[in-house]
Formats: C-alpha cells, structure tokens, sequence
C-alpha cells in the first residue's frame, strides 16, 4: 500500500472514530490512541513515517495557532502568574525531576541523556483535558489558566529539549552558554510572533477581500514558524504570541473574514487532533522494534510514568498557595482557591504529541536513544489513558463546576441591552428629517429589541415553567420559513427556472441569516 492511500486511511479513519465518539459522548483521544495501537498488530499495516519535523510544522503549529486564535489575552494576561508557573516553571522542574529519576532507575544512561528524557516528556498536551474540562463544566479561569500553559509549555519544553541534547551530544555546552540560548529562544520568538501579527494584522485591515484575509491566515501559523526558527528562536512560542495579537484584534476584521476563519481552524483543528492520536497508537510497533528486550523496560515505564505525574502534583499545590503566602497583593488579587482547584489542575498531565516528536527527533548521537524513545511512548500513552480515563471522575468527586453562569449572562444583557440602545440612537440619528418609511424604522427597532431580550431571557424562569420564550418562537419559526425558502429556491433550479449560480447567492443569503439564529441559541 503506498504512502499516500495510507495517509487517506489514516485520515477517513480518525475522523470516523472521532464522529462515533461524540455521538456516544465519549473521549475521543483516548479511543484513538487504542485503536491506533490495536491497529499496528493489524496484518498488512505499515508503520507510519513519524518525521518529528514535518509533525512539529505541519500539526503542532496550526493547533496552537488555532487555539491562540481563540485564547482570550485579556484573561491571559489576568492570570499570567499561574499560567507562566505552569507553562515555565513546571516543565523545568518536571524535566529535571524525570530526569534524576530516570537517571536513578535506567542502567548505563548517563544524566544529560537522562535529562534529555525529562524535557521530552516534560510538556502536557491539553487537548484532552480541555475538552473533558469543558464538557463537564469546568471553571472558566481554570480553563484559561490550563488552555495558557498548554500555548507555551511546548516552547519551554522544546527549548530545555534542545539544551539537554546538545549535552548529551557532547558539543561543549556550558550552564552560561544554555542560559543564554534558552533565553534567545523565548525573547526572540516573542518579539518574532509581535511583529509578523502587527504586520498581518496592519495588511489585512488594508486588504478589504475575506478570501484573501482567509488565505493570508492560513499561511501565517507556518510562516512565523519557519522564520523564527531559522533564526534560532522558538518558531512554536513565535506561532503562540502571532496567534494570540491576531486573536485579540479580530474584531477589527470583516464579518466574512472571521466567518471563514472560524469554520476552516474548527474543520483543520478536527482533522489534526484526530489524526495526531491516532498516529501516537500506530507507532507502538516502530517503537517495539527498535527497543529490544521489552520486560525490564515496562517496570522502567512505570516509574518513569509515576516521576512524571507526581512531579506535578508537587510544583501544582506548592505554585497555588505559597505566593498567596508570601505576597499580600496576590492574596488581594486572588483569593485562596479550595484545594479540589489545584488538585484538579494537577490530574491534567496527558502527554501527547510533542512528547512524541521531541523522542523521534533525538539524533542518533545521544547515547541510549532506543530507551529514551519507548519511555517517552510509554510516558505518552500511560498518562492519556491514565488520566483521561479518570480526570472525568475527579471533576465530578471533587465537584468543581463553573458557578458564575448567572453573573456572565447578566453582564452580557447589560452590555447587550446598552449596546442595542447605541444601536437605536444611531437609526434616529441616520432616519431623524430623511424619508425612511415608518414601518421600515419600526422593523428595524423590533429586531433590535428581539436582540436584547433573549438575553434576558437566560436569566428567567426555566422553559417547563414559563413555557417558549418569545425568542425562541421566532428562530424556530423564522427557520422553519427558511428552509421553506431553500425548498423553493432548489425546486425552481431543477425546473431549470433558475441556475446554479443563482441558487448559491441565494442558499448563502439564507445561510447567513440562520447562523446568526444559532448563535443567539449558543
């Protein structure tokens, strides 16, 4: 079977598992990670290539691009504290802790490759416990806070990655000399990410054409990628900070642009995290092979796997509440949170693929690079199933829930209710002395009231008490008429009344106007 009908099974595949695991509502990382591995003993399957660098580029950056793009850098930057602790400090700590023990526990593997193995399995990958975390109702602040380490902890982790083996390599490098490169990588990336996102940004506001804009975001995530890293800084913290200016300044772009954006990132975002998976189970056989003797090295795995998960829980509750004891302006700031929050926070430590690619790129120079590379799988798969298959219980034991639904939606009204008034006075500004129809601006002021109402709405009695609101009669009549209208529309094209392109103006019209009725119901 060739490369490229391997890779479209692979693709069909994921996406067909991932579609029957939210039909049944279930983690689909970590059915694909196990199909994935039961796939590998399949008769007739080929190991898939893992090239580390064409992952890192090709998947990795357009997921953290697509997640930076839809971060908040207001709530970013309210919560820099906990989330630079998590995303710097604790990868350092879990990567020289891993390593001590590794180094304790593996026979003939020296600590720089020992530390090699440390940074490698240092950063968690999110995607799981975001989406557990939000299906089951997680906090906000708690989501911001785990979806912030996840943008920046692979930067961290990649940086010590790159240390570490250049001494295990034995290239000379000195502590000074690894600060200093460490340092490069995060300036530079930084300062990288700001000035290609107020480029863009300064462009597409100029562009005026929502497939161009659309076409131009694409190419971003991997153009930032490549020129920071052929610059010797951090391409993946340089994809972060691009997507984060970019993010926070799309409500300066056309309505069509951020339509666009928003389906494509959702459509490519699906594709890769199923894919990604998938991969991680079909490496187990490439893996396998190139490890030798497997027993003594599943009792290593284990231990290794326990460094990792207590590594975190250690730095987690220490980085919750001892600046609280040390500084009274954070107390002021941020209250003393329960210890379920940390305790929580601290069961997300899946590892998925950067671990996995960070392992496959380690050059054959580093000594005990087979061992490496099947403990950082074991490390990878272990953590998945372990607290993915366990991180729903603990959110529902523990009982940690989003508690401010109520003040959001009161907030929104407000805003919403004051935004509508802007609105009115704005149409009698435009109307006041002119010719305008009574019933046009009186249409135009219905709707703008429809707008702020169901809001309010949220805020009443449940619908089994108060029966349908009055919102929520109109979008259901209102799509009920639409679909009447394509049905018409679709009718007098296949009579030959009407062409093709016709119908797309008018399906498109149509379209429009009923994802705005889903968006009020979100």
């Amino acid at each position: 079977m060739n490369i490229e009908l391997t890779l479209l099974l692979l693709v069909v595949g994921a996406l067909a598992v991932t579609w029957i695991c939210r039909r049944l509502d279930v983690s689909a990382p970590l059915v694909l990670v196990v199909v994935g591995i039961a796939a590998s003993f399949l008769p007739g399957v080929e190991a898939v290539e893992f090239d580390p660098e064409i992952v890192l580029l090709v998947v990795l950056t357009p997921l953290l691009y697509s997640a930076a793009l839809e971060s908040s850098y207001m709530g970013i930057r309210a919560n820099v504290r906990p989330i630079g602790l998590l995303a710097i400090g604790l990868p350092v700590f879990s990567a020289v802790a891993v390593g001590l023990v590794a180094w304790w526990v593996v026979p003939g593997l020296s600590l720089p490759a020992a530390l090699v193995l440390g940074a490698v399995v240092a950063p968690p990958d999110a995607v799981s416990a975001l989406s557990i975390g939000r299906r089951l109702g997680l906090p906000r602040r708690m989501m911001t806070i785990l979806g912030g380490e996840s943008l920046v902890n692979d930067a961290t982790a990649l940086t010590l990655f790159r240390v570490f083996v250049a001494v295990a390599a034995g290239t000379g490098m000195t502590p000074l000399s690894g600060i200093g490169m460490f340092l490069l990588a995060a300036v530079g990336g930084t300062v990288i990410g700001l000035a290609i996102g107020w480029v863009v940004h300064a462009v597409r506001r100029r562009l005026d054409d929502p497939n161009i804009e659309s076409a131009l975001g694409l190419v971003v995530p991997f153009g930032v990628y490549l020129v920071a890293e052929e610059a010797h800084t951090s391409g993946v913290l340089a994809v972060v900070v691009a997507g984060l200016y970019l993010g926070h300044h799309a409500p300066e772009s056309g309505y069509a642009t951020r339509l666009q954006e928003q389906a494509v990132w959702r459509a490519s975002d699906t594709i890769l995290e199923s894919v990604v998976f998938a991969l991680i189970g079909l490496q187990l056989t490439a893996v396998l092979a190139q490890a030798g003797p497997i027993g003594p090295l599943l009792v290593t795995g284990v231990i290794v796997t326990v460094a990792a998960v207590v590594a975190r829980i250690l730095w987690v509750f220490p980085a919750t509440y001892v600046p609280r004891v040390l500084s009274a302006r954070v107390r002021r700031s941020s209250p003393r949170p329960p210890w379920q929050v940390p305790a929580v926070i601290s069961w997300s430590g899946m590892r998925g693929v950067v671990t996995l690619a960070a392992a496959f790129a380690i050059p054959a120079e580093v000594p005990g690079r087979e061992t490496i590379v099947f403990l950082a799988f074991f490390v990878t798969v272990a953590t998945l199933l372990l607290h993915g298959l366990t991180l729903p219980t603990v959110i529902r034991r523990l009982g940690v829930r989003e508690t401010g639904f109520q003040a959001d939606v009161l907030a929104e009204a407000q805003t919403q209710y004051d935004a509508v008034q802007a609105a009115i006075g704005r149409l009698d500004e435009l109307t006041e002395g002119t010719e305008s129809t009574p019933h046009m601006v009186q249409k135009l002021r219905y709707l703008a009231q429809q707008s702020a109402n169901s809001v309010w709405e949220q805020l009443g009695r449940p619908d089994s008490e108060a029966g349908e609101p009055p919102s929520v009669a109109y979008r259901r009549l209102r799509r009920e008429m639409l679909n009447e209208e394509r049905s018409t529309f679709v009718e007098r094209r296949d009579s030959g009344a009407i062409d093709d392109e016709v119908l797309r103006r008018v399906l498109r019209r149509l379209d429009f106007e009923e994802a705005m009725l889903s968006r009020d119901e979100a």
